[in-house]
């Protein structure tokens, strides 16, 4: 597992391992659709306040019940230093909108290094089977494995950006080996970026959501659902200072996670939009002041790489410029453009808002493909290849 100090006093980011939900789930009726409780099983009337409970829980509790087919127990071995290494994780059961077959997603870090026969996947019945093809993202974090079609319960994606602060969520997956287990919480933050992942620092596309649901190593490569019974994340990593849960764990978001499997079925690796600059990642008020902004915003541009044609140099991009907004959306930092860049659509033309000279102007930028030969780049600054 990686670790991360934030502070002397804040808990260290870890890798937790393996977890799982999903099913073809059908629309769930919400808890105030279900049918009225009015007598506990023993005949006791039920106290007053106590009916919207029971409900809740009842609603909870099909959410589950339709989740459990498609949650999936990982173990995988791989050879480290001339030694064998065990890993443990989860995973969900799902289909393609561009591929046919079955497919497993999980965390890149669950299988890292395993052979297919050294890949066991225990499905919800029990069988133990071995994946035909593995396709891995090191940028995400994701993995794909495609097993045999059997026809049995897949997950379904829900709108990771329908999902609000304080919205419950439930994770579903194997902690601690103890697979199909449920644990409940709500989305504590969105949008956690910079985090630590790995010591080499090649995941890339960050853009986490934060929730309180318990994660335990064993929980990673699993889905967050909400209470309609999608998946709306991926867990995968957890904050701790103990390693075990301590209401701090991170996903994916749904959106970005689909994005990722759909380009791994279809294509077998994930094709990722540059722009060919270095970003600031230590971009300060005083810096921001002294180019005229009140406070550092944005993704401030130290290096433009020309020693070939690239998006920025055909678009004039330049050096401390600051990009503010691109296609729309407000730029928060340099992580968050790089994920906006490389996952933008590849020969599509966007439009850049930068502050350049103490004002903000508009510029057009053609995005073109990062250098296949650089797709797994482990380098902070994705966007200069």
């Amino acid at each position: 597992m990686a670790r991360r100090n934030f502070s002397s006093v804040v808990p260290v980011l870890m890798l937790s391992i393996g977890l799982a939900v999903g099913g073809h789930l059908d629309t769930l009726k919400l808890a105030s659709q279900a049918t009225a409780v009015t007598t506990l099983d023993r005949g006791e009337s039920i106290p007053p306040g106590a009916e919207a409970l029971i409900q809740s829980g009842q609603h909870i509790s099909l959410v589950a019940a339709k989740a459990m087919p498609a949650a999936v127990h990982i173990q995988a071995i791989r050879t480290e230093a001339g030694r064998k290494v065990e890993e443990t994780g989860s995973g969900v059961v799902m289909r393609s909108a561009q591929a046919r077959g079955l497919f497993v997603i999980t965390n890149n870090h669950v299988i890292r290094g395993a052979e297919l026969h050294q890949i066991n996947v225990t499905m919800s019945t029990g069988e133990i089977i071995n994946p035909l093809r593995v396709f891995r993202d090191a940028g995400s974090d994701l993995a794909v494995m495609q097993i045999q079609d059997s026809g049995i319960a897949t997950g379904r994606w829900g709108d990771s950006d329908a999902v609000d602060i304080g919205h419950f969520v439930l994770a579903v997956g194997s902690p601690f080996g103890l697979s199909q287990s449920v644990t409940m919480g709500i989305v504590s933050a969105k949008g956690r970026r910079d985090l630590s992942l790995t010591e080499d620092r090649s995941v890339i596309n960050q853009d986490f959501i934060q929730t309180d649901a318990a994660i335990n190593p064993g929980n990673s490569g699993g889905p967050l659902i909400d209470m309609r019974g999608s998946v709306v994340g991926i867990n995968t990593a957890i904050a701790s200072n103990s390693g075990g849960n301590e209401g701090i764990g991170f996903s994916i978001p749904s959106n970005l996670a689909r994005q990722i499997f759909e380009q791994l079925v279809e294509h077998g690796r994930v094709r990722r939009a540059y722009l060919g600059v270095e970003l600031d990642p230590n971009f300060t008020d005083e810096t921001a002041r002294r180019l005229g902004l009140p406070r550092a915003r944005g993704a401030r541009i130290t290096r433009v790489y020309n020693e070939r044609p690239t998006p920025a140099t055909l678009a004039d991009l330049k050096v401390d410029d600051v990009v503010l907004s691109f296609n729309g959306v407000a730029v928060v930092d340099e992580n968050h453009l790089i994920n906006l860049v490389s996952l933008a659509d590849i020969g599509s033309a966007v439009r850049i808002e930068v502050f350049r000279a103490r004002k903000p102007q508009l510029v057009s930028v053609q995005l073109s493909e990062k250098d296949s030969r650089t797709a797994d780049s482990t380098s902070d600054n994705i966007l200069s290849r």
